[in-house]
């Protein structure tokens, strides 16, 4: 399920760290913890786990926050009171009622060490969901942010990959299918993935990059290239695509909200 928040900041000169994504997070977890603190602590510490891997997945991704703004050194300026975010939960459709009441009138900060902004959300609307055949699908998927593709280097390191890069669209589909297989059981995606196909659908000016930085200014700060400016092709059955739909495209989804895209 997607949902869409209306905020609007509640003081004035608001400055916004230009790397809001992690503290993005953080506030989603807050929210989740304060409704359910198990599960969202089950969440940030372990999250679901494919059997026999040691690897997570959380299982939900958020857009770019959507605003008007003056980059200001590493800060970005609001320049008008109203924001926009689109989440994307792996959830039954019936805790839609649930997941808008968590959400609905909630105050929150989203902030580094160095400033922040507050907000009150002021609307959560639930999007509706296109129709899909159970067998085949063929869509063009639009980016709410921008897409990490990477794959494993020795010692665990991530090599990010560009749209240029045929391992690119592979690698997408490799997460893709280790999350179905996380969801539905080891070999589920053998039967139900087989097919399925992600390709670059070029816009009229070349795709950009983005370098995202996690937890910047601490020890463990991490940088990560995110590609955006083009949309993806893709073919798959109505339970796989609900699945990337839901949970992002690529890596980087639940940390910093890469990979949210829409029909």
């Amino acid at each position: 399920m997607h949902i869409q928040l209306k905020l609007r900041a509640l003081g004035k000169n608001n400055l916004l760290p230009i790397n809001y994504q992690y503290p993005i997070s953080a506030v989603i977890y807050k929210i989740i913890n304060s409704a359910d603190k198990e599960y969202a602590k089950f969440l940030h510490d372990t999250g679901y786990k494919k059997q026999d891997s040691h690897k997570a997945f959380k299982f939900f991704t958020f857009s770019d926050l959507a605003f008007p703004f003056q980059v200001v050194g590493d800060r970005l300026r609001m320049t008008g009171a109203e924001a926009t975010l689109h989440i994307a939960f792996h959830l039954p459709p019936t805790a839609e009622k649930f997941i808008t009441g968590l959400f609905l009138n909630q105050q929150i900060l989203i902030a580094d060490k160095r400033s922040g902004v507050d907000f009150q959300i002021t609307e959560v609307t639930v999007a509706e969901e296109r129709p899909l055949n159970d067998e085949h699908n063929e869509v063009l998927l639009n980016l709410l942010s921008p897409i990490v593709s990477g794959k494993k280097e020795k010692f665990e390191y991530y090599q990010f990959l560009s749209p240029d890069d045929p391992d690119f669209t592979t690698m997408l589909i490799h997460n893709w299918k280790e999350k179905f297989d996380t969801l539905y059981g080891l070999g589920a995606a053998a039967a139900e993935m087989s097919a399925v196909q992600i390709s670059i659908v070029p816009n009229k000016l070349p795709p950009r990059s983005r370098l995202l930085t996690i937890k910047q200014g601490t020890p463990e700060e991490t940088k990560v290239r995110a590609w955006y400016n083009y949309r993806l092709k893709v073919v798959a059955p109505a339970k796989a695509l609900r699945v990337l739909l839901n949970t992002g495209c690529g890596i980087y989804n639940s940390t910093i909200g890469c990979g949210c895209v829409y029909m």
